[in-house]
């Protein structure tokens, strides 16, 4: 794995631990999402505890990326770790609200990329 792909792996799994402690605490279906989101970006425990440490600290913020495509990525998965405990607080709403603003993104485009996290199409 390239240091530039292993950088932005690290990068989604903070994203990932930031939007589930958005609102207070981290459940058993969230640590479950992301230990597993964890194993199959090819991460480690240690990347994982660095994750949850990072989340923990002070400086905790979502990291967003440049790219449009990463950027959409970025919004589906942050809507799993929201869905995961099937309960969407306002801090975890007012955290992705945030993030979609800061990257710039319609309405239209928030609607269609939660439909279709929420809601994949089945192929035939």
């Amino acid at each position: 794995m390239s240091d530039e792909t292993l950088t932005k792996r690290r990068r989604l799994l903070r994203n990932l631990v930031v939007m589930a402690l958005a609102d207070g605490s981290l459940g058993e279906r969230e640590v479950n999402l992301v230990a597993d989101r964890c194993l199959a970006l090819g991460l480690d425990e240690h990347d994982l505890q660095k994750a949850v440490e990072f989340g923990l600290g002070d400086n905790a913020a979502l990291e967003l990326p440049v790219d449009p495509l990463e950027r959409e990525a970025l919004l589906g998965e942050l809507v799993r770790v929201m869905a995961a405990d099937a309960h969407l607080e306002e801090a975890e709403k007012r955290l992705f609200a945030l993030a979609a603003v800061m990257m710039d993104l319609s309405r239209a485009d928030v609607d269609r990329i939660i439909d279709a996290t929420l809601h994949p199409k089945k192929s035939p």
